[in-house]
């Protein structure tokens, strides 16, 4: 019977999200991502790990089938399979770390093959995992492990609710800075009730855990739950040379966003809540409608899956769904449709005319877009809120 080798814990290592009475160890990140708790690992996992990575790419084609290859990385939804582009799995060696590493831009995770199999095959017990990746490596099954661990389902956020917190902190207000000059970039001039939005100038970045230490400027989003306390904070590192169609504002880096902190069932928040809500997506996305109807409160739940979770403040009456022109999108929308429904909220679905509202007002233009809006908001909405944009 292999032996079980305990990993001691780090001592910076830090918990989100999970059960705090749980005990948990760090898996070594040497061999695989931290992305999911695992008590125990036994050390014939690393080897497991290690052999799913030398057969990446068939590995992604084979859990990961709704994505598809871009250069050396598989770019997919997340990693859970939905269609999409904000995951990416490296598909070999190099110098920025072994193949079978995956980061998620939307939301911070990271890990491994061995995690890309026990989500996208919705597994929790370490031995099924173990047994599902020797079947597709053609391994022998090995002997049953007493007192095997278990797998928790909670997932590791990169980052902490308090260090978010003190990134918001030590940042500065938008007025005058790259910030407010990448919005306008982007056709966006609706730049009030904006606090929940900072700059600042040198953020930390790193490609991934073995790459090197950069600073970027970045525009800090503000995260929050519905009392208004900061759970979380977004990342979106800026290219201070300016705006350029292939960057779109953004710093020509591998993952120019990021989220830190608490996020699921949160948002970025912008006007006072009522019983009239916007939600989308990404920030640009929802400040390109509020250009429309100043007045309507938004939120950006930041991606698609965390759209699909967002939490329901008690008077809400009617929510509209900004969606995104891509099946992610589409995922989040049939989701919140069902939990409106059930929750007693009229549910109104936007549709952008191009990929998101963003390329709407940027590309067709300011009345274009107002033009697309009212033709899906209800009439008396119109009256409410689009008065200042008359």
């Amino acid at each position: 019977m292999a032996s079980l080798k305990m990993v001691k814990p780090r001592k910076n290592f830090t918990r989100s999200r999970p059960n705090r009475q749980q005990q948990v160890f760090n898996w070594p990140a040497s061999d695989g991502g931290p992305f999911l708790w695992r008590r125990t690992v036994p050390s014939n996992q690393h080897d497991l790990a290690r052999r799913l990575g030398r057969q990446a790419e068939a590995v992604c084609r084979n859990y990961l089938s709704n994505g598809r290859r871009q250069g050396n990385y598989w770019q997919v939804g997340d990693v859970r399979n939905t269609p999409g582009r904000s995951m990416y799995v490296r598909l070999n060696d190099s110098p920025k770390g072994p193949a079978g590493k995956w980061t998620d831009a939307a939301t911070g995770e990271h890990g491994d093959l061995l995690d890309v199999i026990r989500e996208s095959c919705c597994l929790i017990d370490f031995l099924d995992v173990a047994a599902e990746a020797r079947t597709f490596l053609s391994l022998p099954c090995c002997e049953q492990q007493l007192g095997a661990p278990k797998w928790s389902k909670m997932l590791k956020s990169s980052g902490s609710a308090e260090a978010a917190r003190r990134l918001v902190s030590i940042s500065q207000p938008i007025s005058q800075t790259l910030v407010e000059t990448y919005l306008r970039a982007r056709g966006i001039t609706a730049l009030h009730e904006t606090g929940c939005l900072r700059f600042h100038p040198r953020c930390y970045y790193r490609p991934d855990e073995h790459g090197p230490t950069e600073t970027w400027p970045a525009m800090i989003a503000a995260v929050t739950d519905l009392a208004g306390k900061v759970t979380g904070a977004h990342r979106t590192w800026l290219d201070p040379q300016g705006f350029t169609e292939a960057h779109l504002g953004r710093a020509p880096i591998a993952t120019p966003r990021r989220a830190m902190g608490e996020l699921l069932g949160h948002a970025v928040r912008f006007g006072t809540g009522c019983d009239v809500m916007v939600a989308g997506e990404g920030i640009e996305t929802v400040l390109s409608q509020r250009s429309v109807l100043p007045t309507m409160p938004m939120i950006a739940a930041l991606s698609a899956a965390h759209l699909s979770a967002i939490q329901f403040p008690n008077a809400l009456r009617r929510l509209y769904i900004a969606r995104d022109n891509d099946p992610a999108g589409d995922g989040a929308m049939m989701t919140l449709i069902e939990r409106t429904n059930s929750a007693d909220i009229e549910a109104v679905v936007l549709t952008p005319r191009l990929g998101d509202f963003n390329e709407d007002l940027r590309l067709l233009g300011f009345e274009a877009l107002r033009a697309i809006l009212r033709s899906q908001i209800a009439p008396h909405d119109v009256t409410r809120f689009m008065a200042l944009a008359a």
